[in-house]
C-alpha cells in the first residue's frame, strides 16, 4: 500500500475539523528588523501531533521554487513557496511549504505555516523554520532594503513548537 494513501484520510479529517487555522498575524519586529517571537497556534500543534511531526524533525528544502538550484538567490520580504526535497514525516518530495520571509535583520528569517500535500488536498497547518549552519542564511552586503541575496538556494527545514 502506498504511504500516501495511509495518511490522506487523516489529512481530510484535519482539514474538516481544523480548517486553515494558521494565519499570518502581526508579528512584532526586533530593533534589527528581524521578526520577534511568535507562538504556534494550539490547533496547529494538535495537527502536527496527529501527523506525527515532532519538534526537531527536519528535511531538505529548495527555498524558492522559482529559483530552483540557482546561486546566489534573491529573497523578498513577504510570502514564499518552497519545495521539499526530502521527506518530512508524512510529507514527501516535491510537496510545497508556504510561509513568510523577513529580510530586515542580518540574516534571512523564513517561517513556514502551511504544507500542501501532493494529492491536491487541503493545506496542512505546520510551524517550521528554514536553517543553514555557519551563518549561511546571512545576507550579502549588496542586498537592497526589502531583499536578501544569499549564496544557497536550499536549506534545512525544522519543525518547531514556537518561533523565537
Amino acid at each position: 500500500m502506498n504511504a500516501r494513501c495511509s495518511w490522506s484520510p487523516l489529512v481530510l479529517v484535519l482539514a474538516m475539523s481544523l480548517g486553515c487555522t494558521t494565519t499570518l498575524g502581526s508579528v512584532g519586529l526586533r530593533a534589527d528588523g528581524s521578526p520577534g517571537p511568535e507562538d504556534c497556534p494550539e490547533t496547529t500543534l494538535h495537527a502536527m501531533r496527529l501527523l506525527r511531526l515532532s519538534v526537531g524533525d527536519g528535511a531538505h528544502v529548495e527555498l524558492d521554487i522559482n529559483q530552483d538550484d540557482v546561486s546566489p538567490i534573491t529573497l523578498y520580504d513577504g510570502p514564499i513557496e518552497s519545495v521539499l526535497q526530502t521527506r518530512l514525516g508524512p510529507l514527501g518530495s516535491p510537496e510545497r511549504l508556504y510561509g513568510r520571509v523577513w529580510t530586515g535583520g542580518p540574516q534571512v528569517v523564513i517561517r513556514y505555516y502551511e504544507a500542501l500535500p501532493l494529492d491536491g488536498g487541503d493545506k496542512i497547518p505546520i510551524c517550521a523554520v528554514a536553517r543553514l549552519s555557519k551563518g549561511q542564511l546571512r545576507k550579502r552586503p549588496d542586498s537592497k532594503p526589502g531583499t536578501a541575496i544569499i549564496e544557497f538556494s536550499s536549506a534545512s527545514v525544522y519543525i518547531v513548537d514556537s518561533f523565537r
